[in-house]
């Protein structure tokens, strides 16, 4: 779909970060965009200024009279009247997943896979691509702060798309890469998956869909005639030489394609990032970006809202925001955190997500979240779920050896900050601890 003039998309569950993305990519083609969410945020009140029709109320007689076509989001339940409504007018109703695919049917696609670490990996990609002057469309799970938006919008006629491969519910098997990355295969999602082993044969599944180069970070088990492997191991393709680093910024080296080592400066902490950028690196040079200007690039990447995101950094006091909710990258986050700040006692407020993830991975994150001084425990977001008999969150601070914990309600952690004023602040989670980002931000400058 090329030019939308006249017509008119529904999409349900707007507000999301991948959804809204896509709002505004077809609102760039020319459609009238409306659409339903279950709760008003900073990201629906943007998109009602962009001139979208937006509700909150799940009310079938909202709906517009005119929809040529229906996108929606795995996230909204499926008894939703507006849904059903829908349904019986018999409207085209694509997933986010399958609309995504449509689109990268008709461009050339870069797509970001791995259980941790796409969003930063693909901002990255989508700010390398714009700073070489490329005609370049992406698709960001997050607000990149080089664009300050989660949508990078090209000229629609040629541009290479760059989007994020989401293995949720198998999303990801609906795109057509040309080139793909896969960063990370830890298990997760298993509400879906049942094991690990599910999840890895759906990654090998999305490397068989890549019609170039399948670039794998060591140890992942991806077999793909094309694959292209990056890691600290001499057997790499593209192996990291680590370098010094300071407090902020990170540097290293990456030697690959037969010639000397490469220098990469850039104003992001951890390991998981170098990582990240090697990824993007490699990528930009599948398509023939020069070395220099990813070089140049990547030292002027700002990074993406609410990843490793430091809101406060003074002499006394330091604020970091992070959207990890799993074992694997909350430990990634804490580490490089304590890299850039070695000398400072760590408050993390963590909000676990989903039910099932708790259950599933609860002795992993008793002991990752042990590792910082004090942890402030909330209670457990559900997101799409029901509660799980004998999952709670005062289960997981009970199996969480560490002297300093507490679990706390939402409504009293503004008051418990300001009285503790932590030195070094953390907060992380994937639910809504995000809405409290601004205040406490608000707050620390009050001190």
């Amino acid at each position: 779909m090329t030019n939308g003039e006249g017509h008119t998309i529904y999409m349900l569950g707007i507000g999301g970060i991948g959804m809204s993305a896509l709002a505004r990519y077809y609102q760039s083609m020319g459609y009238a965009i409306a659409g339903y969410d279950r709760t008003k945020s900073r990201l629906t009140f943007q998109l009602e200024k962009e001139g979208m029709a937006i509700h909150y109320e799940d009310n079938p007689e909202l709906l517009p009279e005119s929809i040529d076509m229906v996108i929606y989001t795995p996230a909204v339940p499926h008894d939703l009247k507006e849904f059903e409504a829908l349904r019986q007018r018999e409207l085209p109703i694509l997933k986010r997943s399958e609309a995504l695919g449509k689109i990268s049917k008709d461009h050339f696609t870069i797509a970001v896979a791995g259980t941790h670490g796409k969003t930063t990996t693909t901002a990255m990609i989508a700010h390398i691509l714009n700073h070489s002057r490329l005609n370049t469309t992406a698709f960001i799970g997050g607000i990149a702060k080089n664009f300050d938006s989660n949508l990078l919008l090209g000229k629609p006629k040629d541009s290479i798309l760059v989007v994020e491969a989401d293995e949720f519910d198998r999303s990801f098997l609906q795109l057509h890469p040309d080139v793909s990355i896969i960063g990370s295969i830890d298990a997760d999602h298993l509400d879906i998956y049942g094991d690990k082993e599910h999840l890895v044969e759906s990654f090998n599944d999305f490397a068989k869909l890549t019609k170039r180069n399948v670039i794998v970070r060591e140890g992942l088990e991806v077999e793909a005639w094309n694959k292209i492997t990056y890691g600290f191991g001499d057997d790499c393709k593209y192996q990291i030489i680590l370098g010094n680093s300071g407090s902020g910024y990170t540097m290293f080296y990456i030697k690959g394609e037969g010639q000397d080592k490469f220098k990469i400066i850039m104003p992001l902490a951890g390991i998981h990032n170098v990582l990240n950028a090697t990824a993007a690196f490699i990528a930009a040079r599948r398509i023939g970006v020069s070395r220099n200007a990813i070089a140049e690039a990547l030292h002027t990447f700002k990074g993406v809202k609410r990843r490793f995101d430091v809101r406060i950094n003074t002499e006394k006091y330091c604020y970091i925001d992070d959207y990890a909710h799993h074992p694997e990258e909350i430990r990634s986050c804490l580490q490089a955190i304590r890299d850039f700040y070695p000398n400072r006692r760590l408050t993390l407020v963590f909000q676990p997500h989903l039910y099932s993830r708790t259950r599933d991975f609860m002795d992993e994150f008793a002991e990752v979240l042990a590792t910082a001084d004090e942890l402030i425990l909330l209670d457990i977001y559900a997101a799409r779920e029901e509660p799980i008999e004998g999952v709670s969150s005062q289960v997981l601070l009970d199996k969480i050896q560490m002297p300093d914990k507490k679990l706390v309600a939402k409504t009293q952690l503004i008051k418990l900050i300001d009285s503790e004023k932590p030195e070094l602040l953390v907060t992380m989670g994937a639910g809504d601890i995000d809405r409290y980002v601004e205040l406490f931000e608000e707050l620390i400058k009050s001190w």
